[in-house]
């Protein structure tokens, strides 16, 4: 059992705390049992499984050797405030070519935001999401564990404003309030859906170049929803109009 906070291991795990690590190193972190667990079942590859034994207990690991740390290592190295004692870093995947509608996060900032729209996204069947460099890390541990194993089913792709008409060859859907009320639109075929900046909304670039505005109509005085909440009420939406 590992008892020391100066153990290599323990401290790549703690660096992945870190979008420079998590970059350089192409890894990053999952915690939780059910998050441990699903990887090995989503087939993801995993590197490391650092558990205390409790949280050994809960695990099925199928023969993966696991790492075991003393309780208060594990409490360094995790971002949780009741931890549960199962930990992994997994290897993130490579992209791989998006089939069908997909959705693109303008400088979406919070990365509980960006796990809301992955975990969305994995339910209504969408596999691809496109992701400004000013956009929250979705492998950030907070996003990691707002998509709840999301992120397991979602390609993650990085793209430049400038460049999304090479990249994406759909019809850009833009989410903005003064758009055509989403519940009366009717589309044919595939789609890219824009979600803009929780404060500044989509950027102009994006704008200039959208084939459709769309908007969720909202009773008198209310001005807006939170960017999770709009991106599902869209997907399920733009999605079933077809």
């Amino acid at each position: 059992m590992i008892i020391s906070k100066q153990n290599s291991l323990v401290k790549e795990a703690r660096s992945l705390e870190s979008k420079k690590f998590r970059d350089s190193l192409n890894r990053y972190l999952v915690e939780g049992v059910k998050m441990v667990n699903e990887a090995f079942l989503c087939g993801q590859e995993v590197l490391s499984v650092i558990c205390t034994e409790k949280g050994l207990a809960k695990l099925n690991l199928n023969g993966f050797e696991p790492t075991l740390v003393s309780e208060q290592v594990f409490e360094y190295i995790s971002g949780e405030k009741s931890p549960q004692g199962a930990l992994a870093i997994l290897k993130k995947p490579q992209p791989k070519k998006c089939l069908g509608s997909c959705l693109f996060l303008d400088g979406v900032s919070d990365p509980g935001n960006v796990g809301t729209i992955i975990r969305t996204m994995a339910c209504a069947g969408y596999n691809t999401v496109y992701l400004t460099q000013d956009s929250a890390d979705p492998y950030s541990p907070k996003a990691v564990r707002s998509s709840m194993s999301g992120i397991y089913h979602v390609n993650t792709v990085y793209v430049d404003r400038e460049k999304i008409k090479e990249v994406i060859d759909l019809p850009i859907i833009v989410a903005d309030m003064n758009g055509v009320n989403v519940f009366e639109k009717k589309l044919k075929g595939d789609f890219c859906l824009v979600i803009g900046n929780e404060a500044h909304g989509v950027s102009d670039v994006v704008r200039n170049i959208a084939t459709t505005t769309v908007k969720i109509p909202m009773r008198e005085g209310m001005e807006s929803l939170n960017a999770g909440v709009s991106a599902g009420i869209l997907m399920y939406t733009l999605k079933n109009s077809n």
